[in-house]
């Protein structure tokens, strides 16, 4: 047993030594491993709504296919399996069209490749994420000519016409670039805008011109791939007299006029039609879209106001319909008119004012107040430009820019005639406007010598009132001191004024007291006459004593009387 068992060790081991040899010499496939390489510069081309993957192989295996997957993510948490790419299945280029298999153009795409050879894969490759809008590119535009009477008559469509999936869904915001050139050795390229229904002139009568054609998407900035070169031989123009010829427009501050010539001897009539520039990018309607200017249907001047037309800042499309009469007619080339750049602008209106030293303007803009249509869209500024009215040939013309219609100008020098006038214009459309009529004024004097004699003046009276009030002062207390003592108001008691034969001149003037004697005369009388006379005496005595001091003649006379009338009441 003991032999046996160690026989089947030794049986076991040699298998297991066998499998280890075998690992060792069989290729690396055989034990799960590839040679195959992963595509690399993996690379999405699209044009329009068609799709072309594109790859990159190192390897040197024969009997490769390519197989490649794709995901999409309608947002950002929204993440689906892996499927595989219809149209990128087995092929062996290095490049497949996928067109079919995309539907989402503004989504994120993932895809990947990888190589295959009958049961072997290599790894996938890395992820080429896009979105099919951001990375699509304008295809060439559909081009057809046909050369007539010296000019070539040129229809363009849109890249994606008559096509059910589109990439671009507003073929009306295409704009067309056209490139022509004569077809020789030293041939000179043209560029131009076109609209998708157009007439090339200028051109060189039996001469073979080649052009291009690629459409643009401004509001995108996306320029697109060049038709086919297309050439064509020009013919020689066939002048119709009857057609009016030399098609012109003058306007100014928005008054519109078309002018032409006339060739024609005999009677004509003209009819002027316009169109709307936005129209002229829908060709299949443009022909029944030209409408009669009002005022300008069979005329036989050969000017034509159509103001009444211009309604916006949009693009205009003019001709002249000549009529003989014989009902024929011929339609003259057409004009393009854009009213904000055609328009000639007019010189403003300005009022002048000065006060002091400042210089105040007021301006109209150009066209008038009526004109909304000029102050809606022009953004008016202002050049003022003026200057001292003077024999002195070299005196400096000052410009300032205002924004306003109301400025002013200082530093202005005073009894001086200045000058000025007024230009507007506007940055954005580069235009300026004749210069107004010149206005002039004269500014006032200087007022800083009348403010020194003025101030001179009052500080001189001043100091003449503030001399004089002191004197003016001492001169009336004087007054009042003399006329108190020698012209009183007042008037000395009445039985004073005739004493001694003498009049005192004042009572207030002091004299030298002289002693009075109050005698009596007693005599032997009935006592009624003793009465009286002691009555006398006393009021006699009464009297000379009031009379000493310094009353007034009423007051005394009204007492002396009260007195006498209560002493006789007591005699009595």
């Amino acid at each position: 047993m003991d032999g046996g068992a160690a026989v089947a060790g030794m049986g076991r081991a040699a298998v297991v030594v066998l499998l280890f040899c075998l690992l060792v010499v069989l290729p690396p496939h055989c034990a799960g491993q590839t040679n195959l390489k992963s595509p690399q510069d993996i690379q999405v081309y699209v044009v329009n709504t068609n799709f072309t993957l594109r790859w990159s192989y190192t390897g040197n295996d024969t009997n490769v296919t390519f197989s490649a997957e794709y995901r999409w993510f309608e947002d950002e948490t929204d993440e689906t399996e892996w499927k595989e790419l219809h149209g990128c299945q087995n092929v062996t280029l290095t490049e497949c069209d996928f067109s079919s298999a995309i539907t989402k153009y503004y989504d994120t795409h993932h895809v990947r490749i990888r190589a295959e050879r009958r049961e072997e894969v290599s790894p996938w490759s890395s992820i080429f994420e896009m979105i099919p809008y951001f990375i699509a590119q304008i295809g060439p535009p559909g081009v057809q000519l046909q050369s007539t009477n010296g000019v070539i008559k040129i229809k363009v469509s849109p890249p994606e016409a008559n096509q059910v999936r589109k990439m671009w869904l507003a073929d009306t915001l295409f704009k067309y670039t056209l490139v022509i050139w004569e077809n020789s050795s030293n041939a000179e390229f043209r560029n131009r805008s076109i609209f998708p229904t157009d007439v090339i002139d200028d051109l060189a009568p039996d001469t073979t011109y080649c052009l291009k054609v690629r459409a643009i998407l401004t509001s995108e900035s996306q320029e697109g791939l060049f038709s086919p070169i297309n050439c064509v031989k020009t013919t020689h123009k066939v002048s119709d007299l009857l057609c009016a010829t030399n098609v012109s427009v003058l306007a100014l501050d928005m008054k519109f006029h078309l002018h032409w010539n006339n060739q024609y001897k005999q009677h004509v009539s003209y009819n002027v039609q316009y169109l709307t520039g936005y129209l002229k990018t829908f060709p299949d309607k443009r022909s029944v879209n030209w409408l009669s200017v009002p005022g300008c249907e069979n005329i036989t001047n050969t000017q034509c106001n159509f103001s009444s037309i211009i309604t916006s800042s949009g693009c205009y499309y003019l001709r002249v319909q000549a009529m003989s009469e014989y009902n024929r007619s011929c339609l003259s080339d057409e004009i393009e008119v854009n009213p904000l750049v055609t328009n000639e602008i007019g010189p403003p209106d300005v009022k002048v004012d000065i006060s002091d030293l400042l210089l105040h303007i007021q301006i109209s803009p150009p066209g008038g107040s009526e004109s909304e249509f000029m102050r809606d869209y022009y953004d008016w500024s202002y050049r003022v430009l003026y200057w001292k009215n003077s024999s002195n040939n070299e005196e400096e013309i000052k410009m300032k820019e205002i924004k306003q219609t109301i400025g002013t100008v200082s530093d202005l020098t005073p009894s001086t005639l200045y000058c000025l006038k007024v230009q507007a214009f506007s940055k954005f459309y580069n235009k300026s406007s004749h210069f107004s009529k010149e206005e002039c004024i004269k500014t006032p004097g200087d007022k800083i010598l009348p403010l020194i004699i003025l101030a001179t003046f009052v500080t001189a009276l001043v100091a003449v009132l503030l001399l004089a009030m002191p004197l003016i002062f001492a001169l009336y207390q004087a007054y009042n001191k003399i006329k108190y003592v020698f012209f009183p108001s007042c008037q000395p008691p009445l039985n004073i004024e005739g004493f001694g034969g003498q009049l005192l001149s004042s009572p207030y003037v002091s004299t030298t007291e002289e002693p009075i004697e109050n005698c009596c005369i007693i005599e032997t009388i009935i006592t009624e006459e003793v009465n009286q006379i002691d009555f006398k005496d006393y009021k006699h005595s009464k009297q000379s004593s009031r009379d000493s001091g310094n009353y007034s003649n009423n007051d005394d006379a009204s007492g002396s009387k009260v007195s006498e009338e209560m002493l006789e009441k007591e005699i009595v």
